[in-house]
This record gives structure tokens, sequence and C-alpha cells, in this order.
């Protein structure tokens, strides 16, 4: 669902990154007054589900693959607007780091996966059993997860599959051939659809209840109405064995829908290679694809994994540390 660079014209991304920052603002606003700093530095943990949760990509019969988010996970145990931060500084991180998605397209990605998701997913999850995230897991509580993250991995993959599908009827040349992404809305919707409806759709269902019944048993530091703030043994134990089995994402072959390069769009059923697709801005990630040059692909994989993983947490600890700081100066 990582929308790559230049599938959007710059048009749509300035206008999604345009719908998307105020969710940001209000989300930073939200957090900052509502959530203790020990639990802003959690949300480095919670960041961190996310971004190894989309490096285990999973297989679709055509040779498509896709991932978790993660996105309802988080707004379960620390709230919707700390899941738009965490997802959305996860994806930055994955963006500039690891050239997965794009830097322009990151409004609307943020948008899809760090707005709709988390939001949507909360949402259902809270109609049907209002009290989740206040104790440990029920039966209730993980049919509300499984079923909030359903429906909101699917409402982000609708709102992807939008976006795409504008782009030929809204940006063409004179031939009428589309300038960026040339797949219209009747190949767009379902192409994304089928596989989130489907496989995604429960592996998303999977990895938000079995971690959160995990994190509601073992490490309720991890959830904002709990009261503990140290980082538990089994979580720190679980995240590790995360890391250590991110290669298993490896061994889905292809690419996910939508996130073709240049070079092979041309033989996914368009005839051509847009323009604005093949001459757009790109930027040369540091690790791309998570690989690491005369590195085995597994353990760039890992490396990979330990660099986002360490990063995101570093990254929350010094915001927990900063809004702390900024508090005590205010009183």
């Amino acid at each position: 669902m990582h929308i790559p660079e230049n599938y959007l014209s710059p048009q749509t991304c300035a206008v999604m990154t345009g719908a998307v920052a105020p969710a940001w603002g209000i989300s930073i606003y939200k957090v900052s007054k509502e959530l203790p700093k020990e639990k802003i530095a959690m949300m480095g943990v919670a960041a961190s589900f996310s971004f190894l949760g989309m490096m285990f990509n999973v297989p679709l019969p055509g040779g498509t693959t896709g991932h978790a988010v993660g996105g309802t996970l988080i707004a379960l145990l620390l709230g919707p607007y700390a899941a738009c931060i965490s997802v959305s500084v996860a994806l930055l991180l994955q963006a500039l780091l690891f050239g997965d998605g794009g830097i322009l397209a990151f409004g609307a990605n943020c948008f899809n996966m760090a707005f709709v998701l988390p939001f949507v997913g909360y949402a259902v999850a809270h109609l049907i059993s209002p009290s989740i995230g206040q104790g440990k897991a029920t039966r209730r509580d993980l049919t509300a997860a499984a079923i909030g993250s359903y429906v909101g991995i699917n409402a982000a993959a609708l709102c992807a599959a939008i976006e795409f599908g504008i782009q030929p009827l809204l940006f063409h040349d004179a031939a009428g051939n589309a300038l960026y992404c040339p797949y219209g809305l009747s190949v767009s919707i379902p192409a994304m659809m089928i596989g989130h409806l489907t496989i995604f759709g429960l592996a998303e269902m999977v990895f938000t209840t079995a971690i959160y019944s995990f994190v509601s048993s073992t490490s309720p530091a991890l959830m904002a109405r709990q009261p503990e703030t140290k980082t538990s043994l089994p979580l720190k134990i679980f995240l590790g064995a995360m890391i250590l089995a991110t290669p298993l994402g490896l061994l889905a072959e292809g690419t996910a829908w939508g996130e073709w390069g240049a070079e092979e769009i041309a033989s996914t059923g368009a005839g051509y290679t847009p323009s604005g697709l093949a001459n757009g801005w790109s930027l040369n990630a540091m690790l791309p694809d998570y690989s690491i040059a005369g590195m085995p692909d597994s353990i760039a994989y890992i490396l990979s994994a330990v660099i986002g993983a360490a990063l995101l947490i570093i990254i929350f600890k010094l915001i927990s540390l900063a809004v702390g700081k900024a508090s005590a100066s205010a009183a």
C-alpha cells in the first residue's frame, strides 16, 4: 500500500499532504496534552511493531504481495492520535532510509495508513467493545480488534485505490496516455481491494489480535490507560523475535500491486511507461529495499529491521524528553 514516487501527480501529492496536515497538527496537540511523557516514549515501541509488521510481506496468487500495517493495533493501545504520529514517523523512516514509499507521496501514504486506517479501525473496535484498552483483553475485545483492524486496512486500501485510479482521468497527454499511474478506477479498485478483502485483511487481523492479546497480558506499559511505564522483558524478547523473523518477508516473491518501478510498469498491462513516472523526481535511499551491497539479503533484512526499530525507539524517547522539559518549564 506504499505509494511509490511519481505514481501520483505533484498536484495530487500536494492535496493529500494538505488533507493529512490537520490530522498531524491535532494529533501532536492531543498527544502532548493528554499522553504522559513516559507513554510518549512507548510510542517508539509501538511504531516499531508497525515498521516490522510492514516488512513481513504476504504473497497473493498472481505474483503480488502485501503486508499488515498495525495502525489499529497502536490506536487501541495508545489512542488514535498516537497511532497517527507513530505510523507517520515509521512511514517517513521507510521512505527516507529504505525507499519504501515515495517522499512526494508521503502525505498520501500517511493519509491512508496513518490517518484513515487507525481512526476507522479504532472507531469500529470501540463500537463493538467500548471498554477495549482498559485491561487484559477479553474475547469481545479481541473480536473488536480483529474486525476494527480489518475494516481499517480496507478503508485505507480503498483510499489508495481511488488515488491511483483518478490519475489517468486527470493527468494525461494529448494522445490520452496517462502521465502517472496508468490504471483507472475500474482496474485500481478491484486490484487493491481483492487482496485486502482477503489475504492482507486476514494478515492485519492476525497481526493486530495476536500482539494486542500479548501486550495486554504481559506489557501494560504499552497501553495508554495503564499506569505502568517500563518496558517489560517479555515485550523486549517479543520485539527481538520479530526482528529475527523478518527474513520470512523475503519468501514472498513479487511486488505489491501499484509499487512497480518505471522499468516494470510497461510489462504489467499498461503497455507503456507514463512519462511523468519515468522522468519524475526520485531519492536515492541509503538502504534501498532493505538491502545492503555485498551482504546476504536475510542478514541485510535483519540489520535493516534493527536500524529501523532502534531509530524509532530513540526518536520517540527524545520527543518524550523534550515534552517533559517543556512541561517543566511551563510549570
